[in-house]
């Protein structure tokens, strides 16, 4: 037995508005469900927030959607599952509301800001009391940072606030700490600013000598540790991510279109250059990647998302701050003859092929020595990050087992700077080995994490094999 109707709103003159829904009650929930497919099929082909709500208009659940149309339809067909937890609002939900948005990542941000201000009941996101996740730019240092905290005041143990913290821009709360580190990410690739903890000084003479990380080589930070940009042009386009995040794009473009302009009139053409590539990046936002993005389609890892993958293994191995940079050496040889090794480099779980390196054993004459080899080559590799003149990867994966993962520990403890997180991986029992626990961790086979670090440590054997084939032809050709 259907609950009483409850009363539609009116207006001051006692009208119900032209597309109002009937009142509750007043229709089977077939026909109710029919209804707002309907209503949702004829929403725009566009991305936006979505707000369920209830007959009395309470917001029972919003959400994003890239195509609000496709997104929002899917509620209300006949075989819809929308799990445990949501599938009871269709029992509840008498209409919804969309709010337009000028891509994914405005809708991302709008998702985010609605669900911490209005609690909707169906968000299961906020049953904890856990603090939110704020996004902050640094003020007063000389290169400002970006960086995702959940502590917005900066209060330290023991009360007081950390120098970085003084006068920043603070954004947020976020609710979903993945999906705001997901949208800095994107847009790094727009703005370039640097998420490190380097302390930069302008005019610090070290900074020449310093060999900026890979987000520099692939283009997402202008690597002002090492003198690539001034003080002055870092700080415009700081800003001006500043101004992207608090307005909307359109102004933006627009003012950097204006700016563009001006820079190629007083011929700073490369000034003008840097700002067209922002314009076409910021452009390029809500496109889908393809196999002409820049990335290795014959090594990409199409049976398992690399994203789901890099958290997985970030939580195995307990790490505070996300993996963006992952190695993997690799040791090659036939009954000790033409001993060489590899190291690959994967960005965002991804192959980054600018950055694999060959190496030709040089401290083993003869014989099956696993282990001297992996301590040249993590000699030779790390030899730069150890003086503290680069950054370290976030995780390097060895080819093997414990004893080998202790030969490249012994070749790190010649360098002052120790890196973050060691890790080997053995083959057959697939156990991972780390610098941190004496006893191995065990994974299951479909584990996320696991098979990105198979997948790598597959790439560095193949890489090495490779190197390893091309010098026995060289060498059988010569004899010959």
């Amino acid at each position: 037995m259907p609950d009483d109707p409850v009363p539609q709103p009116t207006d001051a003159d006692g009208l119900a508005p032209a597309d109002a829904p009937p009142p509750w009650g007043a229709e089977p929930r077939d026909e109710r469900l029919a209804r707002l497919s309907k209503k949702a099929r004829n929403l725009p082909d566009k991305p936006g927030v979505y707000l369920m709500k209830d007959a009395k208009g309470v917001v029972l659940y919003v959400g994003k959607a890239s195509r609000l149309a496709d997104r929002v339809a899917s509620y209300f067909v006949p075989s819809a599952d929308l799990g445990v937890n949501k599938q009871p609002l269709l029992e509840v939900v008498h209409d919804f509301e969309t709010l337009l948005c000028e891509g994914e990542w405005e809708a991302l941000l709008t998702e985010n800001r609605l669900i911490k201000d209005i609690k909707p009941r169906f968000n299961v996101r906020l049953v904890d009391d856990k603090t939110f996740p704020y996004l902050v730019i640094t003020q007063r240092e000389d290169f400002p940072r970006v960086f995702v905290t959940r502590n917005p005041e900066g209060r330290r143990d023991d009360g007081s606030v950390a120098p970085e913290m003084k006068g920043a821009r603070v954004f947020g709360p976020f609710v979903n700490a993945g999906a705001l580190r997901e949208a800095v990410q994107v847009l790094q690739r727009v703005f370039k600013f640097r998420t490190c903890k380097l302390d930069i000084a302008e005019g610090d003479p070290k900074n020449r000598h310093f060999r900026p990380c890979l987000l520099y080589a692939i283009g997402q930070c202008t690597a002002p540790c090492a003198d690539k940009i001034s003080k002055e042009a870092y700080r415009d386009d700081a800003e001006r991510f500043v101004r992207f995040l608090g307005s909307k794009r359109s102004v933006v473009l627009r003012e950097m279109r204006d700016e563009m302009k001006q820079a190629a009139a007083d011929l700073r053409f490369e000034r003008a250059a840097a700002l067209r590539d922002q314009i076409r990046a910021i452009d390029k936002l809500d496109e889908r990647s393809t196999r002409s993005a820049g990335w290795q389609p014959e090594t990409e890892i199409g049976y398992i998302d690399p994203d789901r993958g890099l958290r997985s293994l970030q939580k195995t191995l307990a790490l505070d701050a996300p993996i963006r940079c992952i190695e993997a050496i690799d040791i090659a040889h036939l009954q000790g003859g033409e001993t060489v090794g590899s190291k690959v480099c994967f960005v965002d779980g991804r192959p980054f092929k600018n950055e694999y390196r060959r190496y030709r054993i040089r401290s083993v004459d003869g014989g099956n020595d696993d282990y001297s080899s992996i301590r040249e080559v993590v000699s030779r590799r790390y030899r730069e990050a150890g003086e503290g003149h680069e950054l370290y990867p976030d995780v390097i994966l060895i080819d093997g087992g414990l004893g080998q993962l202790h030969a490249a520990l012994e070749a790190f403890e010649q360098l002052d700077t120790r890196p973050p997180m060691v890790i080997s991986l053995a083959k057959k029992e697939e156990l991972i080995y780390t610098q941190e626990r004496a006893e191995p961790i065990k994974l299951g086979r479909e584990n996320p994490g696991l098979r990105l670090c198979q997948a790598i440590r597959d790439e560095a054997h193949r890489f090495a094999q490779h190197y390893h084939h091309v010098l026995r032809r060289k060498k059988t050709l010569d004899e010959d």
